[in-house]
């Protein structure tokens, strides 16, 4: 079984992997009910403290709940325009062997016990190296392949390293 697929990233790729990394672990969490709570405490404190105290919450709210996706959507934009990797047209053939990755002359393989797991969801397919590295792979672009690139990953890797949605 083999498949192959070219795969062009933009920013909001990049954007949506980096949001992923950020909100889904306990950090994530933690800064959402930070900047809740900070909203929170800024209408229980407005009209009944000082105008300051009011604001430094609103502030704070936009700290956790705003700068920080705003930040990395500036950041996946600079990203994209300055790294001639990730700007291009990535190849990927994906074999019961390995998971092989081709820009021009350049190639990288994964073997499939390198993978240390497979998520994806409605809009992209993450295959993580590590846990903080993965390639990305929007799912709008890798299309009717994707039904096979399932079965191979299936074969190849326990269920504990797979999150696939169908």
């Amino acid at each position: 079984m083999n498949t192959a697929f070219d795969i062009k990233l933009e920013a909001k790729d990049l954007f949506r992997f980096n949001m992923y990394q950020t909100y889904t672990g306990l950090q994530g969490w933690i800064s959402i009910i930070l900047g809740i709570l900070a909203f929170v405490m800024a209408g229980i404190t407005f009209g009944h403290a000082e105008t300051m105290y009011t604001i430094l919450y609103i502030g704070v709210g936009i700290l956790f709940l705003v700068y920080v996706p705003g930040s990395l959507w500036m950041r996946a934009n600079a990203t994209i325009k300055t790294n001639a990797v990730l700007a291009g047209t990535l190849h990927y053939e994906v074999s019961e062997e390995c998971i092989r990755v081709t820009q021009g002359e350049e190639s990288g393989e994964l073997p499939w016990d390198a993978v240390y797991k497979i998520v994806s969801n409605d809009k992209q397919v993450l295959i993580y190296s590590n846990r903080v590295n993965a390639y990305i792979i929007p799912r709008t672009q890798i299309g009717e392949q994707y039904d096979m690139f399932c079965r191979i990953a299936e074969k190849k890797l326990e269920k504990f390293r797979l999150k696939l949605k169908k």
